[in-house]
């Protein structure tokens, strides 16, 4: 069910005690992992720590599971005694420290012991949102909240999602994509020519907006595509968009709902990484104010994109808006989009009548619906 341009008192009915209480009476064991091994290691470890005081204890077995830079994964006894004290004891930042951890056998001893166990990937970017950590889950047999590998690494692909979407018809702004080996200065001019004098230059596979630049002209081109090969090997340039920055949060598996938009009025150039996280700047508008039939559009687009990319369980889906030309174009959609205080995924779900800590049963609720699916799938 997609929710409609409805007033927020609608909305709260959408989301009762029955739709967000399905999750086992008894106490489920939940992974938190967090850290990781890309540039987005640090917001992870932010956003990590606000999921973990969310979290209800009297639903919930607690375990945080810290990936370090240099891949070793552990167990966070740190945050785990902070939490043990209350949320208020969590600090800020936690650190990925502790002796090291090894997934499979606490997926048995939990199963030896009757317990149902869910993990919640709290990473972002390369070898955390890519797929990768989901096709381990995978092969552990263990629910996981969040996409499944393909969505997980079709989304993370700028440039191959946006072959996705614009074979669905879904609108988006002009652009175009090339791996480093393809790559050659001279070739800068064309792409001015083509897209226009200001170009916004993206890593194919980052997030956060790691690795983002606008550029005018050539020469700044030409940067910008450099440092972005710095992150990573296909690169994507976009043309500029002059219009609104709006988003939206979408939650569910094959039948997803979609909150109340949200709209960013960035304090820099765009909405950079120091704008989302450090400055402060940025400034958001939850609920935006855009007339009904847009808010029915987005929503309805949304959706659709979430479905053409496979996504499952929760995905960010970003928009630029133009009034007076082309309307909504999607931007790209992000399967573990930040949580923290001032991240739009949840705010915009709190707007929709859906608190954090719903929204966190929620998505154990889709991640072990996904899970018994599969299983029915694979008992012959």
């Amino acid at each position: 069910m997609r929710m409609g341009a409805v007033s927020q008192a609608e909305t709260l009915g959408l989301f009762t005690a029955a739709s967000v209480g399905r999750v086992n009476s008894d106490r489920i064991r939940l992974l938190v992992l967090f850290g990781g091994q890309s540039a987005e290691h640090d917001v992870s470890c932010v956003s990590a720590r606000h999921v973990l005081a969310a979290i209800d204890p009297d639903r919930y077995v607690v375990e945080p599971i810290g990936i370090t830079r240099e891949g070793t994964w552990v167990r966070a006894d740190d945050a785990q005694r902070a939490l043990a004290a209350g949320a208020e004891a969590l600090p800020e930042f936690i650190k990925p420290v502790g002796p090291d951890f090894d997934l499979l056998p606490a997926i048995s001893d939990a199963r030896d012991h009757g317990e149902q166990i869910v993990v919640l990937p709290v990473l972002h970017g390369p070898l955390g949102e890519d797929g990768t950590v989901q096709g381990m889950l995978e092969l552990s047999g263990v629910p996981y909240v969040g996409c499944g590998v393909l969505g997980s690494a079709l989304t993370m692909d700028k440039a191959k999602a946006k072959e996705v979407l614009a074979h669905n018809g879904i609108p988006q702004a002009d652009y175009v994509a090339f791996r480093e080996s393809e790559w050659n200065p001279d070739n800068a001019p064309a792409i001015i020519d083509r897209l226009g004098p200001v170009v916004f230059v993206k890593p194919a596979n980052m997030g956060s907006s790691i690795g983002v630049s606008r550029a005018t002209g050539v020469d700044e081109l030409v940067a910008a595509v450099e440092l972005a090969l710095t992150y990573d090997g296909w690169i994507v340039v976009e043309e500029e968009v002059v219009g609104r920055e709006l988003e939206c949060s979408v939650l569910g598996n094959d039948r997803p709902e979609v909150s109340l938009p949200g709209e960013i009025l960035p304090g820099d150039a765009f909405y950079s990484y120091d704008d989302k996280y450090h400055d402060g700047v940025a400034e958001t508008v939850v609920p935006a104010d855009l007339p009904a039939e847009v808010v029915a559009d987005m929503q309805r687009i949304a959706a659709d994109a979430f479905l053409a990319l496979r996504c499952e369980g929760l995905a960010r889906a970003d928009f630029f808006y133009e009034p007076d030309g082309r309307g909504l174009l999607v931007n790209e959609l992000n399967t573990m989009p930040g949580f923290t205080p001032i991240s739009m995924y949840p705010k915009m779900w709190q707007a929709s009548g859906l608190s954090y800590g719903a929204l966190i049963d929620r998505l154990v609720e889709l991640a072990l619906e996904r899970a018994a699916r599969r299983k029915r799938r694979t008992d012959h």
